[in-house]
């Protein structure tokens, strides 16, 4: 297993885990706290904590220093998609309140507009983060695909049939 990979895969899969912590333990407390509230903002929080609740889950299991974690790169992609259409459903929220710019991410203090703030924040982080380990396990995969092309003395998945005397 290669080490340069390994290097920027656990931080990046332990990025993976605490801004999906950070997002899921802020909705959290949004979801505990309004019970009686229309159900279309309940059901937009519940898409955001299941998001991040999926993104622990295999951020954890590919955690484990195994190489097959790099092949798992189309469902970094997919949760990447996931966490921007989470980001987009908390800056539509946000842009009810009065908390300015979506990309003013003041989150300082226990105000609502600066936990909605840091809410969109990490969401938005998070997304990049699973499509920098995506691109890195696409590296990777392609790299090994070269090196196992390279061992092998075949190109471009061509056999080494011989030729056929006609």
């Amino acid at each position: 297993m290669p080490v340069i990979s390994r290097l920027f895969s656990i931080p990046l899969r332990i990025a993976e885990i605490a801004f999906a912590a950070v997002v899921a333990g802020i909705i959290g407390h949004y979801l505990a706290s309004f019970n009686q509230i229309d159900p279309w903002p309940q059901a937009r929080w519940i898409y955001t904590e299941v998001i991040a609740g999926v993104s622990i889950l295999f951020a954890l299991i590919w955690l484990i220093p195994f190489s097959s974690g790099f092949f798992s790169w189309p469902l970094d992609i997919l949760l990447s998609f996931a966490w921007f259409a989470a980001f987009g459903i908390l800056v539509n929220a946000i842009d009810q309140l009065p908390c300015g710019s979506i990309w003013s991410w003041g989150f300082r203090g226990n105000s609502l507009c600066s936990r909605w703030k840091a809410a969109e924040a990490f969401s938005f982080l998070s997304a990049i983060v699973w499509l920098v380990s995506a691109l890195v396990g696409i590296w990777f995969t392609c790299r090994k695909r070269g090196e196992a092309n390279a061992g092998s003395g075949r190109r471009w998945g061509r056999s080494r049939a011989a030729p056929s005397a006609a």
